[in-house]
């Protein structure tokens, strides 16, 4: 057995004592603290990583959860353990480096997965396993079980779980789904066998917030031993509701909530982690709840997920979308001079997010560089600054202007384009315009190798790619090609996305620069070399809780 996690990330209805001064705060005040308090459960790198094309690698798992752990997030599910080798190396990487955060990995209702997860989550200083089974019909039908069947299964996985284990979570899939009379008999086991957290997935996406609420309200009143756990809300957005779901919950008494950075998940996505931060935080007047997260780390974290995953966040989204701050109208932008609170219910510094454009040029050095990718959100190493700081002197001797997107599209350039990949563009010819043929001349790098090839291709992009296939051959599907200017002007840089379909992997890759095949070739050789990476990926069954 492992040391029992603290009293606030095992149970918030737990009574913490006051660091300053133990003795004299009232029991109110503690049950104050123990009820408002609620806990974040970032799944990003399980849940999030299941977008198709949102594959990470060893190292961008271990900088997203270093970064979450700083942040103060409670509990990151590090992965799914026995889905591949590279699952299980990340979670145990992440157990072993984590400093505050409760490690979890997720585990289906089956010893053998249970034990695998323990295997690589046991080294964290606050292991969790988490377990799981659908319970509702639909799901009762994939394992044959009858309902008894499956009541035994909960109750033995559990049992084995928490023998292992002093902090267990288990959670019903497709809980919206289920019968309540069957949901609140298969909770009642789980608590009985040992569970400490129980969670409620949504994992559809199919309720609505007044429904969540009830659900909570009706599991709280109804099982026995509910006040004993935690219980956790796990919300999709097929209807554009998770976040709206997931606070209804809260407030039914749920003090758990499920979310990734970004919103990043299976088909619409999870719950946003910055949406339920930042709502609780801006309305605690009518939601009177808090959470242990620094939000002015959002920004930062919100960049990195989006650069590592290929998936860029949209222009609107609520909180880190780049016009979440931005006020065009004339009526909006007066308003703003006179006060910024009469269009802005939050400050753009609240979650991290620097004022200041345009400060850098080709005159800029080297400690003000740093300086600028600091503000940025960007603590870059020796190395790192060392390639970036090359590669905005060429940017900045193309560019007039550099402004703060151009310096993130370079961090997230280097990021994307690493020595270590096993393919890299060493050079790039093409041959453009009315008159044909367009052409392309390649170099390349494969596994420390240089590799030439022409191509003539239906414009320059075409023949690029037609290059790359030639020294790279394979049977991917181009499914996507995305073109975004980072910033406004003639010069300005393209952000490139690029997404492939191979034998029911998909892949996405991104670059940037200021010629456009340029970016778009980087792009593709991006993916082809997260390709690689996946197809020495082997899950199981597909999963999602």
């Amino acid at each position: 057995m492992t040391e029992a996690s603290t009293p606030d990330a095992q149970n918030p209805n737990a009574q913490t004592p006051n660091a300053q001064n133990p003795g004299t705060r009232s029991s109110d005040a503690r049950n104050r603290d123990s009820q408002d308090r609620v806990l974040i459960f970032d799944t990003t790198l399980r849940d999030g990583e299941q977008s198709p094309g949102a594959t990470m690698t060893l190292e961008e798992k271990l900088q997203i959860a270093t970064l979450l752990d700083e942040m103060g997030v409670d509990i990151i599910e590090a992965g799914f353990p026995i889905a591949s080798e590279g699952d299980f190396e990340a979670v145990s990487r992440i157990a072993a480096i984590s400093q505050n955060a409760v490690i979890c990995g997720l585990s289906r209702a089956d010893f053998s997965d249970i034990d695998r997860c323990w295997e690589a989550v046991k080294h964290a200083k606050r292991p969790r396993i988490h377990t799981f089974i659908g319970t509702s019909p639909l799901h009762r039908a994939i394992p044959n079980l009858d309902m008894d069947q499956m009541a035994e299964r909960i109750h033995d996985t559990v049992t084995h779980a928490r023998n292992l284990c002093d902090n267990v979570q288990w959670s019903p899939m497709d809980a919206t789904r289920t019968e309540h009379d069957y949901l609140c008999r298969v909770v009642e086991i789980a608590i009985k066998a040992g569970a400490t957290t129980i969670n409620i997935p949504d994992t559809v996406g199919y309720t609505a917030p007044r429904e969540s609420a009830d659900l909570i309200r009706m599991l709280r009143e109804r099982v026995p031993g509910a006040d004993t756990i935690t219980f956790a809300t796990h919300c999709h957005n097929d209807l554009g509701m998770a976040t709206a779901n997931a606070l209804a919950a809260v407030e039914a008494g749920a003090r758990q909530i499920e979310c990734t950075i970004n919103g990043l998940g299976e088909r619409a996505g999870n719950t946003a982690l910055e949406e339920v931060v930042m709502a609780m935080k801006v309305r605690n007047d009518i939601m009177p709840y808090r959470t242990g997260v620094d939000a002015t780390r959002i920004m930062n974290l919100s960049r990195v997920v989006a650069t590592v995953s290929g998936f860029p966040v949209q222009f609107n989204k609520a909180i880190v979308g780049k016009n979440a701050f931005a006020h065009e109208s004339g009526i909006h932008q007066d308003g703003m001079l006179k006060n910024a609170q009469t269009f802005e219910i939050m400050r753009p510094e609240d979650v991290g997010l620097n004022a200041t454009s345009l400060v850098m040029g080709k005159h800029s050095g080297r400690a003000a560089l740093r300086s600028k990718l600091r503000e940025l959100g960007y603590d870059v190493g020796d190395n790192q600054l060392k390639d970036v700081f090359v590669r905005f002197k060429e940017l900045a001797d193309r560019k007039k202007e550099v402004y703060d997107d151009d310096l993130i599209a370079l961090v997230r350039d280097q990021g994307t384009n690493a020595a270590n990949d096993r393919i890299q563009v060493k050079s790039l010819k093409v041959v453009c315009g009315t008159e044909g043929p367009q052409t392309a001349d390649l170099v390349l790098t494969i596994d420390d190798e240089t590799k030439t090839a022409h191509a003539v291709g239906d414009g320059p992009v075409d023949a690029a790619f037609k290059a790359v296939r030639e020294l790279v051959p394979n049977e991917a599907r181009l499914v996507v090609y995305q073109v975004h200017a980072v910033t406004e002007g003639m010069d300005a840089q393209a952000t490139v996305s690029v997404r492939l379909e191979e034998g029911g992997k998909i892949v996405t890759g991104q670059s940037a620069d200021t010629d456009t095949v340029v970016a778009s070739t980087k792009a593709y050789v991006n993916a082809l070399n997260k390709l690689l990476v996946r197809r020495l990926k082997t899950a199981p069954a597909a999963v999602t809780v």
